[in-house]
């Protein structure tokens, strides 16, 4: 994050803009919609600004920029076409620490002017961190379109009975939990129709009728293999209701990243040989959690039923009555397959396709190999990067020919993706020679040598 964004209140406080052309004009609207005082230095200044000028809170210097000119000032535009005058105002500017924004010049800011989704007192700003202000905006003309006009009016109600629902609310997440039921319900609705006097009722109404029980719930939400494009609409929508979230390990940075900002994050991953936080321990946890009325959520690498012991937790969620949703995620298979061009089935190759665990248990592992063999079929591993020359080898010796393609994708679907193709042989010395890391998946099967010809996906 190259810029921090932030709002800055700069109601009747002294702003100076260096220029008085059309690219001041489109900097001095809002601030002068922000409430600040303006001084405008320039040796020519623009018609439209002396108009403005006649209305607002705007002083105009018709002069040559001078150092002097920043003392006491809380904001700088710089906002002239002479490339000497831009430095020395960004220069002395910084020199006194005050934030200064020189247009189209990224390089010479310390602040960013964004594109701005006005739904006072709600603001929504964009910004590409002066990379592409023309994107920006189309994105700000997208949020324009989705975003109910009567949101400054719904935010203005909240405001006012906000200290009233804290007294009656004591619990914080309590609260939340009121308020996203008044945000996406019948209050919210009138506010759109304009019935803000009804709406006004109706929230007095449900403060004083509210009940002070706690409401737990555990969403259990696949997060699909890496790449955050793959989640679910009902994914997002949970993540960000969230109070607390328990996430494991194959759980990407960039899925993470989009769960609630202020939620409460225990990582309670276990890697091969090392399960510091047991099962038992995490089923306990979302029982306690949910209990203290926390939203609670599992958030799962791949699918929570395929692999994931998503079915072990619920049962125990259902056995001590805690309410739960199940969103499914994209399993490693599909979405790894699918990046690195391997069809699971064709009618080609095969038609069917088994998913396997290739996690060992006392340097074992313990499968039905002669099934395995079988023609027509793909075969995928999950977990199966430390067991990988036990199940070629074992493939081998039950009849699979050595010359079987098989490949292994390394952190399938995200930007650090490889794909290691060979067959039955040679796939465990190309993945040795490459340092593979966790998280992989091993496909085994004809369908493999369509990879060359399919792969789309370039990191």
């Amino acid at each position: 994050m190259e810029f921090l964004p932030l709002f800055h209140n700069i109601r009747n406080r002294r702003c100076v803009v260096v220029g008085a052309g059309s690219i001041a004009l489109r900097k001095l609207r809002p601030l002068l919609e922000a409430g600040a005082i303006i001084d405008v230095i320039a040796p020519d200044i623009d018609e439209r600004i002396k108009e403005l000028a006649k209305k607002n809170s705007l002083n105009l210097n018709k002069k040559y920029f001078e150092n002097k000119d920043l003392n006491d000032a809380i904001l700088v535009i710089s906002a002239t076409n002479v490339k000497e005058v831009n430095i020395q105002v960004s220069n002395h500017a910084q020199l006194l620490n005050i934030p200064v924004n020189v247009v189209d010049q990224p390089e010479l800011c310390t602040v960013i002017f964004p594109s701005i989704v006005d739904r006072s007192p709600m603001l929504v700003a964009i910004s590409s961190g002066g990379s592409a202000p023309v994107l920006a905006r189309m994105l700000r003309t997208k949020l324009e379109a989705i975003i109910p006009s009567g949101y400054g009016s719904l935010a203005k109600l909240a405001g006012k009975f906000r200290p009233l629902v804290k007294e009656k609310i004591s619990d914080p997440n309590g609260r939340k939990a009121f308020w996203e039921d008044v945000f996406s319900g019948d209050i919210a609705e009138l506010i759109y129709s304009e019935k803000n006097e009804a709406a006004e009722i109706e929230l007095q109404k449900k403060i004083e009728h509210n009940k002070a029980e706690k409401l737990g719930e555990v969403y259990l939400v696949g997060g699909g293999p890496g790449d955050p494009d793959l989640l679910t609409f009902r994914a997002l929508r949970l993540m960000q209701k969230a109070d607390i979230v328990l996430y494991d390990r194959l759980v990407s940075k960039e899925v993470l990243a989009l769960v609630r900002r202020d939620a409460e994050l225990i990582f309670v991953g276990k890697t091969a040989g090392d399960h510091p936080i047991t099962q038992e321990n995490i089923n306990k946890k979302l029982v306690e959690f949910a209990q203290q009325g926390n939203r609670v959520l599992r958030l799962k690498g791949g699918d929570p039923f395929i692999f994931g012991r998503g079915g072990e937790e619920i049962e125990h969620l259902g056995d001590h009555g805690v309410p739960f949703q199940v969103v499914p995620g994209i399993t490693a298979a599909s979405g790894c397959a699918s990046y690195a061009g391997i069809p699971l089935t064709h009618r080609d190759h095969a038609q069917s396709v088994r998913f396997i665990t290739g996690h060992q248990k006392n340097n074992e592992l313990n499968l039905n190999w002669a099934e395995l063999i079988a023609p027509n079929q793909t075969l995928v591993f999950y977990m199966g990067l430390n067991g990988l020359e036990i199940i070629c080898e074992k493939l081998i010796s039950f009849g699979m020919d050595s010359l079987t393609p098989a490949a292994l994708i390394e952190k399938g679907t995200t930007r650090s993706q490889h794909t290691y193709v060979g067959n039955l042989l040679t796939l465990p010395g190309k993945v040795r020679e490459g340092k593979a890391k966790a998280p992989t998946l091993i496909i085994i099967g004809s369908v493999v040598s369509l990879h060359s010809k399919l792969s789309w996906f370039k990191c």
